[in-house]
């Protein structure tokens, strides 16, 4: 399962050892602060904490390019336009395309905080256990129902892509080969109805199983408490944070 977001979660750095509830709320809020800075030249700081943060949590370079590879691409195809539609200032013309300034200057606003709080959540999951992460989420006051959809779902996304992988081999094997989209479609329906089937049934037994373990009893939170680093380590998280907001209002 090399796209699962905690497989670097038993290294041993800083970020890792920090008690998840403290780690959930000090990362939440940096990623809030960087979601409210609308100022450039707070930007390269922004980035630079970001890289601190990673560079401390010791994730590999693989696990941040193999996750932003496919949500950065969507960004940079619609931001790109940016730069040519929006703004006044020209900087450059040739023909009737024209570099703004103030387009430029929102797509590196843009591209920036998206950087920025997409490697922050990275960072808060990949280096914990999806589980303990999903317990901190509870144990801050998210509602049980939410907590359990969100585990659930990340459990059985990589069953169903088994399955399907295994109902596109067994077409190929029996001699399908998309060559003609039009007439290929019933097909492909087919393939998505009986994986959708397929989910569902799964989905029924999943939780006539719970129900047979007792599943909707209040259950004790199981994390251990938390140590002064975790305590010392959010109270500079938040310090981060409230620093980025009161420069970008004094600003």
């Amino acid at each position: 399962m090399h796209l699962e977001i905690d497989q670097f979660a038993r290294l041993k750095s800083p970020i890792h050892q920090w008690e998840p509830r403290c780690k959930l709320v000090g990362l939440l809020a940096i990623a809030f602060a960087f979601a409210t800075v609308k100022t450039l030249w707070l930007i390269p700081w922004m980035l630079g904490v970001t890289l601190l943060l990673y560079v401390v949590s010791r994730l590999p370079i693989d696990f941040w390019t193999n996750r932003i590879r496919y949500p950065g691409g969507m960004l940079l195809a619609i931001v790109l336009l940016l730069p040519m539609i929006s703004g006044e200032t020209i900087l450059w013309q040739w023909g009737g395309l024209s570099l703004r300034q103030e387009g430029v200057m929102a797509m590196l606003l843009i591209v920036g905080r998206f950087l920025s709080i997409v490697t922050i959540s990275l960072i808060w999951l990949g280096t914990a256990p999806f589980v303990v992460t999903v317990r901190s989420m509870r144990a801050i006051g998210l509602p049980m129902i939410l907590t359990d959809l969100l585990l659930l779902s990340y459990r059985y996304v990589f069953e169903l892509g088994a399955s399907l992988t295994q109902m596109q081999q067994a077409m190929r094997l029996r001699g399908f080969t998309l060559r003609h989209p039009r007439r290929d479609w019933p097909r492909i329906a087919a393939l998505i109805g009986t994986l959708l089937i397929r989910s569902y049934e799964q989905a029924e037994s999943v939780y006539q199983a719970m129900r047979l373990r007792g599943y909707g009893q209040p259950v004790r939170s199981s994390l251990p408490a938390i140590d002064r680093a975790s305590r010392l380590k959010l109270a500079v998280a938040l310090a981060i944070a409230i620093g980025f907001v009161v420069a970008d209002v004094l600003w």
